[in-house]
C-alpha cells in the first residue's frame, strides 16, 4: 500500500531557492515579502526543516507587524510543516490549530480544508485512526462546498488509506479511491493518480482465494488494468514508485501461473530499484521473486532471493520484510526437506511477528497522548506569546515618539486599534491553547489510570505491575463488514460511537478499566489497576448489561427496518502484567495468556450471549445462572470448558416463623 498524502509544496531545487533569495534582496511591500518568505520556507521543508522553521518564523513576525492575516495564517502553516518534518507532531498541531483559526476568521476555506487534512495526517501517522478520519471527513466537506478539487481529492485518498488498513473495510477503501481516480486525471496529478490506481489493483488482487475461476480471472484482469495505469502515471510523475508498479504487475502474472513473465517484470523492477539504491523496494521485489522461484520448484534461487532480501531488510530495519523473508525461508527449507533450518527460521519468524504485533498496537494507541505532550509545552508557548506582545508594544511606542506630539492623537488611535486586534488574536490563541490543555488532561485520564498518569507526570515512567487475578472482557460485532458496506463513513462512525459510549457508561458503573478499542472490537478488564477479589462478578455483571443493551438496540432497529447489530462477548480470568508501552507516547495495556484466552472466549462465543471460561465460572457460579457448553476447541488453545451466562441467580431468604 502507498501511504497518506499531505497537502504540501514539492521540495524545490537549489535554483528555485536561489531565485527566491534574490527576490528577497529587492525592496518590496511587506505582504509580498511575507509571501516570498513562505514560498522559500516551503522549499526547505524536506532538505532542511530547521532552516524552514527560521524562515517561517520571520514571515510570521512580519505578518503580525504589518497586520496581514492571510500571511499570518500561511506562516503558521509553514511553521507547522517545519515541525512535521522534524517529527515534532505536538508543535505541528499547535501551529496548525492557530493557522486554522486565522483561516476561519478571514473565511479562507481553501486554507481551512488544507489544515484539516494536515491535522488528520498527523493523527493517522500516530495511529489514531478515529481522529484522523474525523479531520479528513471535515476537510472533504469543506473542499466540496468550496469546489476545491485538489483538496477534495487529497481527502478522498487519505480516507481510503484509513479504510485500507482495516480488515473488514476494503470495499469502503475501494469506493473512495474510485471517486478520486477521475479527479486525479482531471487535475493532472500523476503521483496521486498512481497511488489511487496501485492501491485499487492491490485490492482486486488481495481477495482471489476461494473465488470461482471466472470471478478470480476477472479480479486478476482488473488488478492488471490498474497496475498498468499506475505504472504509466508513476513514469510521468518521476516520484520513484515505478519499481513498485512493475513488481505489482509481476504479482498479476504470478497469480496467472505465468512465472516466466512474472520473473521478467520482477527482475526489471529490481534493476530499477537497484539503480536508485532503493533498498526497501529491492527487498520487497526479491521477496516476490523468491515466491515465484519457489512456486516453479527452483528451490536454490528461491532460497538465494529470500536470503538477499532478508539481508537488505535487516540492514535498513524493515522488520515486516525481514519477518516475511524468515517465513519464506522456513517454508522453502521444509520442501527440500531440511527441517532443522526450517524450524530455526520458523522460530525467528514467530518471534518477530509477536514483536511487530506489539509495535503495531503501540502505534495505534500512541497518538492519543499527543495532547498530553502539548500540555508540557504550554509554558514555552505562553512565554513566546508574551515576548511577541512586548515587541509589538515597543514598536508602537517608538512609532509614536518619531511622529511627535502633533499626531499623538492619531497614533494613540492606531495604537489602540493595534492593541485591540492583538488582544483579539491573543484571546483566540489563548482559547485554543486552553482548550488543548483541558483536552490533553481528559485524554490522558481516558487512556491511563489516574495512578499511572500521576506516576508518569512525576517520574517520566511507570513500573509494570503483575496482577494474580484479573477478569478480561472482549466484544466484537458479528457481520461487521456486511453492515459497514451499507452505511456511509459518517453513519458507521456514529453507530460505533453510540455503542461504545454505552459500553463505557456500563463499565464505569462496575469500576472496570477500559483498555482499548480496535476497529469494531472493545476490550476492558476488572481487578486493575486497583486490586479487588470480586472482579469476576463485576465483569460478568457488566457483560450482562452490555448484552441487554444490545438486545434492546436490536429490537429498536428491527422496528425501524434497519440492519441489526449482534455482539459476541467473551470473558476469562487469570494473571496479567499491566503497564505503559512506548518511549515517548504512552499507552496503558495488559499482557499475558489470560488476555489471549479471553479473546478466544469471544471468537468462540455465540452472538447475543456472554461466553465465559471454566476458570471464570468457578468464581461466579454462586451468583449467576450458567449453562455448560462442554469442552470447545479454541484456536491455539485446544479444548476449553465454556459456559453461557444466562443471568443472576434469584436469592430467596428464609424468614423464621413467628410463634403464637
Amino acid at each position: 500500500m502507498l501511504g497518506m498524502l499531505l497537502a504540501i509544496s514539492v521540495c524545490g531545487q537549489d535554483p528555485v531557492i536561489d531565485s527566491l533569495k534574490n527576490v528577497l534582496k529587492r525592496p518590496m511591500v511587506d505582504s509580498l515579502r511575507v509571501n516570498t518568505l513562505i514560498d522559500l520556507a516551503a522549499n526547505y521543508y524536506r532538505v532542511d526543516p530547521r532552516e524552514a522553521k527560521k524562515i517561517a518564523t520571520e514571515a510570521r513576525d512580519l505578518a503580525e507587524k504589518s497586520n496581514y492575516p492571510s500571511g499570518l495564517a500561511y506562516s503558521h502553516k509553514a511553521l507547522g510543516m517545519s515541525y512535521y518534518f522534524q517529527n515534532d507532531w505536538v508543535d505541528a498541531l499547535v501551529e496548525w490549530q492557530i493557522a486554522l483559526e486565522v483561516f476561519r476568521s478571514i473565511n479562507d476555506m481553501n486554507g481551512v480544508s488544507n489544515i484539516l487534512n494536515n491535522l488528520g495526517a498527523v493523527h493517522f501517522n500516530g495511529g489514531d485512526d478515529e481522529a484522523a478520519l474525523k479531520f479528513y471527513l471535515q476537510s472533504l466537506e469543506v473542499a466540496e462546498k468550496n469546489d476545491d478539487t485538489l483538496r477534495f481529492v487529497t481527502a478522498l485518498i487519505n480516507i481510503a488509506g484509513v479504510y485500507l488498513t482495516k480488515e473488514k473495510s476494503e470495499d469502503l477503501a475501494f469506493d473512495f479511491y474510485n471517486r478520486a481516480l477521475p479527479l486525479c486525471k482531471k487535475l493532472g496529478d500523476y503521483d496521486a493518480l498512481g497511488s489511487c490506481a496501485v492501491n485499487m489493483g492491490e485490492l482486486y488482487l488481495r481477495d482471489t482465494l476461494g473465488l470461482d475461476l471466472s470471478t478470480k480471472t476477472q479480479n486478476i484482469d482488473s488488478a492488471l488494468y490498474y497496475f498498468e495505469l499506475a505504472l504509466d502515471a508513476f513514469q510521468k510523475s518521476a516520484t520513484g514508485n515505478v519499481a513498485f508498479a512493475l513488481n505489482s504487475i509481476g504479482k498479476v502474472h504470478f497469480a496467472r501461473n505465468d512465472f516466466a513473465k512474472a520473473i521478467q517484470f520482477q527482475k526489471e523492477a529490481f534493476e530499477l530499484a537497484q539503480a536508485l539504491d532503493a533498498r526497501l523496494e529491492m527487498a520487497q521485489v526479491l521477496l516476490s521473486l523468491a515466491l515465484t522461484y519457489e512456486e516453479m520448484g527452483d528451490i536454490d534461487n528461491a532460497i538465494r532471493s529470500f536470503n538477499i532480501s532478508k539481508d537488505l531488510a535487516e540492514d535498513i530495519g524493515a522488520l515486516y520484510e525481514v519477518q516475511t523473508a524468515y517465513e519464506g525461508l522456513a517454508d522453502t527449507y521444509s520442501k527440500i526437506p531440511n527441517y532443522k533450518l526450517a524450524f530455526e527460521f520458523y522460530k525467528l519468524s514467530s518471534s518477530l511477528k509477536d514483536t511487530l504485533y506489539d509495535a503495531e498496537m503501540d502505534k495505534k494507541l500512541q497518538s492519543q497522548t499527543l495532547s498530553y505532550e502539548i500540555e508540557q509545552k504550554q509554558g514555552q508557548i505562553s512565554l513566546l506569546e508574551k515576548d511577541q506582545e512586548l515587541k509589538q508594544l515597543e514598536l508602537e511606542r517608538e512609532k509614536a515618539i518619531r511622529n511627535g506630539a502633533a499626531i499623538a492623537g492619531v497614533l494613540l488611535l492606531i495604537l489602540i486599534a493595534g492593541l485591540y486586534n492583538r488582544y483579539k488574536y491573543t484571546r483566540k490563541t489563548s482559547k485554543i491553547i486552553a482548550a488543548e490543555k483541558d483536552r490533553s488532561e481528559r485524554l490522558l485520564l481516558n487512556i491511563l489510570p489516574q495512578e499511572t498518569a500521576e506516576e508518569l507526570k512525576s517520574k517520566g515512567s511507570a513500573t509494570p505491575r503483575y496482577y494474580e487475578k484479573v477478569s478480561v472482557l472482549f466484544t466484537d460485532f458479528k457481520g461487521f463488514t456486511a453492515i459497514a458496506e451499507k452505511l456511509s463513513p459518517q453513519e458507521l462512525v456514529e453507530e460505533l460511537n453510540y455503542c461504545f459510549v454505552a459500553f463505557d457508561t456500563i463499565i464505569d458503573k462496575y469500576n472496570l478499566e477500559k483498555i482499548k478499542t480496535i476497529g469494531d472490537a472493545y476490550m476492558c478488564a476488572g481487578g486493575i489497576p486497583a486490586v479487588n477479589s470480586n472482579n469476576p462478578t463485576d465483569v460478568v455483571g457488566a457483560a450482562l448489561e452490555i448484552r441487554d443493551f444490545m438486545e434492546q438496540l436490536k429490537q429498536e432497529r428491527l422496528a425501524m427496518g434497519k440492519e441489526i447489530w449482534e455482539l459476541r462477548i467473551g470473558i476469562h480470568t487469570g494473571p496479567v502484567v499491566a503497564g505503559v508501552v512506548g518511549k515517548n507516547k504512552f499507552a496503558y495495556d495488559i499482557w499475558g495468556d489470560a488476555v489471549n484466552t479471553a479473546s478466544r472466549m469471544e471468537s468462540s462465543g455465540i452472538p447475543g450471549k456472554v461466553n465465559i471460561s471454566g476458570t471464570t465460572y468457578e468464581y461466579i457460579q454462586a451468583d449467576f445462572q450458567c449453562f455448560h457448553r462442554g469442552k470447545i476447541e479454541a484456536k491455539n488453545k485446544g479444548e476449553i470448558d465454556m459456559y453461557i451466562v444466562e443471568g443472576r441467580k434469584v436469592k430467596v431468604e428464609k424468614e423464621e416463623a413467628l410463634l403464637a
